[in-house]
């Protein structure tokens, strides 16, 4: 049994298949055929899909509880107030009762070892819907969106982002080298990328021919950009140290000026929700900005992971439609 958990668990072709799927998913469901519907909410039909979030959510839930429908699924959300998880129960005796019950688990966790732990009791695949580590749904969603709006496929791009080194950025960067896309990655002074994700990308960079730099120079970074990409500075449960981060990141905000030295077509990505001091308001919702087209993706990102982890049983060489 295959659990999501991250990106870099993904060999280079496992994770185009994810991305293809969720391409795939996006034109069924666009396509709006009744046969392709009922045969694909046939897959999972009187099964439960349980989403256990210990942090709220608009587009996780969203797409989680749209996927599952799709299949046929019902949905369960399980918040944190919802039930005895780290209560009055250990997350050993949790996971083994609503893994026993349900066809897949969506965690939207804290840490990364509690997703550890969900993957190493439960009898069903879990899918890491996000953990402070790493943020793999978002990762396919956004690859899913580049290759709408640029075609990585056809063009040699590089994705810059600007901001903090935290759990999207981790899988982001990996999922675009391993897609042959060049990244740069600009954080403020004294906030350095986990060391295990710099290993992972030299691993790759030396593989496939890409290139990845790290620097402190927001401007430098966006030269010649062709996706520029930021995420909140103040993550869920940093909000007691808001100002002095909001100080460390000054000169990280999105702007014009960054904007005019990236590719004249570049597109803006944020995986949302978006505050101020990450971006203006002319980027945001300016011409160049493809984050709502972003958002909708989610939802086939949370088709392709069922499809590949539950209805397949994680075996990528043998889909089936």
């Amino acid at each position: 049994m295959r659990h999501l958990v991250s990106i870099k668990d993904l060999t280079d072709e496992e994770f185009t298949v994810l991305v293809n799927r969720a391409e795939h998913f996006k034109k069924v469901f666009k396509n709006n055929d009744s046969t392709d519907f009922q045969k694909n909410h046939l897959k999972l039909l009187g099964r439960t899909v349980a989403l256990i979030f210990s942090k709220r959510s608009t587009r996780t839930r969203i797409s989680s509880e749209g996927a599952a429908a799709f299949f046929g699924a019902q949905p369960m959300f399980l918040g944190k107030d919802d039930i005895q998880l780290g209560v009055n129960e250990s997350f050993y005796d949790t996971t083994k009762v609503v893994s026993s019950m349900v066809a897949c688990v969506f965690a939207r966790v804290n840490s990364h070892s509690e997703i550890q732990a969900l993957c190493k009791h439960s009898s069903v695949p879990i899918i890491n819907s996000l953990c402070d580590r790493y943020h793999p749904l978002q990762a396919i969603c956004d690859m899913l969106t580049i290759k709408e709006q640029l075609d990585y496929e056809k063009n040699k791009l590089k994705v810059t982002w600007i901001g903090d080194a935290n759990n999207v950025i981790n899988d982001m960067a990996i999922a675009c080298l391993k897609l042959g896309m060049d990244v740069a990655i600009a954080t403020p002074a004294g906030i350095e990328m986990d060391q295990e994700i710099v290993d992972a990308a030299a691993e790759i960079t030396k593989r496939n021919g890409t290139k990845i730099e790290y620097t402190h120079d927001s401007k430098a970074a966006s030269k010649g950009a062709h996706i520029l990409v930021t995420d909140t500075f103040v993550s869920m449960g940093e909000e007691f140290a808001k100002v002095a981060k909001l100080k460390q990141f000054q000169g990280f905000q999105i702007n014009q000026e960054l904007a005019d030295v990236a590719d004249p077509n570049f597109k803006f990505m944020h995986c949302l929700p978006r505050h101020h001091e990450e971006v203006t308001d002319d980027i945001f919702y300016g011409k160049h900005s493809i984050v709502f087209e972003e958002a909708e993706n989610r939802l086939y990102a949370a088709m392709a992971a069922i499809d590949v982890f539950v209805n397949n049983k994680g075996d990528f060489n043998h889909i089936q439609d």
